[in-house]
């Protein structure tokens, strides 16, 4: 486990870097690619949407021009705080704070459900997983994005050291084991490092159970 995958330390550390992340956040997950993953995913205009982890809301503000009922959780007060600010604390996002592994929500709650930049800190990213699947309606979508595994081998004992980092095979595994059908995925990123981000959607069950 990468010292991040702890919830004390990546409240921690995003405490620090909240200050300066939607500064950094552009060389990393620009635009661009937040606008082609989101070409990935249906989402109308009336379905309840949630973003898992959103941070200062750069996902989120791409939501809500997608639908009227956006609802965000993050476990970090201060990445929220940014978002707060550029969104509002109540409309037209409903904000709360939460832990991914432990959703305050209730069975089949969302049409849709984002999560990108979160999976990467989850200690048991399964968990989170399942969560998400609990409470998003049957037959609907998810989209996740996580860091791709790197190809050298000093940057993969350098990304195992820090937090999650996985590939395709990877991720078909843990979906699957999350109870995940019809997943597929994408590798995208920025033009110095085109496959830095795994984009992945999955599809929940007709006849989802626990």
């Amino acid at each position: 486990m990468g010292v991040l995958e702890d919830k004390a330390r990546a409240r921690l550390f995003y405490k620090y870097l909240s200050k300066v992340y939607d500064r950094i956040n552009p060389y990393i997950w620009n635009e661009e690619m937040r606008a082609e993953a989101m070409e990935l995913i249906e989402i109308a205009p009336d379905d309840r949407v949630l973003d898992v982890g959103c941070g200062t809301g750069f996902a989120t503000e791409a939501l809500i021009e997608r639908s009227d009922d956006v609802h965000a959780l993050d476990q970090s007060v201060h990445q929220m705080e940014k978002a707060w600010a550029k969104l509002g604390k109540h409309d037209p996002v409903s904000f709360y704070r939460g832990d991914a592994e432990r959703l305050p929500f209730g069975d089949d709650t969302f049409d849709a459900t984002w999560s990108s930049g979160s999976i990467e800190y989850w200690p048991n990213p399964v968990e989170g997983l399942r969560e998400i699947r609990r409470v998003t309606k049957p037959g609907r979508e998810v989209l996740i994005v996580g860091p791709n595994y790197p190809r050298r081998w000093v940057f993969q004992k350098l990304a195992d050291a820090i937090m999650l980092f996985y590939d395709e095979d990877e991720a078909d595994r843990m979906f699957e084991e999350a109870g995940f059908e019809a997943i597929r995925h994408r590798t995208m990123g920025p033009s110095y490092d085109p496959d830095v981000a795994i984009v992945t959607v999955a599809r929940v069950p007709e006849n989802a159970d626990d």
